[in-house]
């Protein structure tokens, strides 16, 4: 079935938006004070944001492609494998969704924020930051990261064992993002995705918080840029050898 163009960008505002909520609440469950699972392990983190593109992927691959990320939306471009007149309004709804959802992990969360007095917890409960605050090493590990999301996506889901079976396609993306946060996950949170961490940061910057500290405007661009520059080398090289 194919749908209209309104009805895809509405399937990524909310794909996007159940994945922001779904990871960064995780990410606030984790670091926030006085939560029932601060101080837990980053795996817990990993599950939720494997779980974040998962269950979105279920929900609307089959209606919008679940890009829910503007690199990818990009880099299929890029490659040829999508219109190019639409990939400003799928970016549109991507970074609307990023915003709304982390708007309900502050709306669930607003008491733990206010008892967290630690300002980079706050804002790692919105966007990344590097471990070492190095401009660099973020770059690196994003692109890295990124790049073996975006030729993962396309190798699952053009892959022949799973075209009759895209749930388990979907459920193999979830996997992924999970095995990423965990593998490549300590040096900048990752973020993988210029709206995952450019809209939140935008809300963190425009929200009243009680310890809300720097935005960390000087390192924004490194998780928007990385990905872009990654998913536009993974997708047209996969595209070059296997399409």
């Amino acid at each position: 079935m194919t749908y209209d163009l309104w009805t895809r960008l509405f399937a990524e505002f909310m794909g996007t938006a159940i994945m922001v909520a779904l990871g960064n609440g995780s990410v606030a469950n984790v670091d926030l004070k006085g939560t029932k699972g601060n101080g837990s392990d980053w795996m817990l983190i990993a599950v939720g944001y494997g779980a974040g593109v998962m269950i979105p992927a279920m929900m609307i691959g089959g209606i919008s492609g679940n890009h829910i990320n503007p690199a990818f939306t990009i880099g299929l471009a890029a490659a040829g494998l999508f219109p190019w007149s639409e990939v400003l309004p799928y970016i549109i709804a991507q970074f609307a969704g990023a915003m709304f959802g982390q708007l309900w992990v502050v709306a669930a969360y607003k008491p733990h924020y206010d008892l967290t007095t630690d300002t980079r917890h706050v804002l790692g409960t919105f966007s990344t930051i590097n471990a070492t605050s190095s401009k660099l090493n973020g770059f690196i590990n994003e692109f890295i990261g990124s790049f073996i999301l975006f030729f993962g996506a396309l190798g699952i889901t053009k892959a022949p064992f799973f075209q009759n079976n895209l749930g388990t396609a979907h459920m193999a993306l979830g996997f992924l993002v999970a095995t990423l946060v965990a593998s490549f996950g300590g040096p900048t949170g990752p973020a993988l995705n210029p709206a995952r961490d450019l809209g939140p940061r935008l809300l963190h910057q425009l929200l009243p918080l009680r310890h809300k500290g720097s935005s960390d405007w000087d390192y924004a661009w490194v998780p928007v840029a990385a990905p872009i520059l990654a998913a536009i080398t993974a997708i047209v090289l996969y595209k070059a050898v296997f399409l």
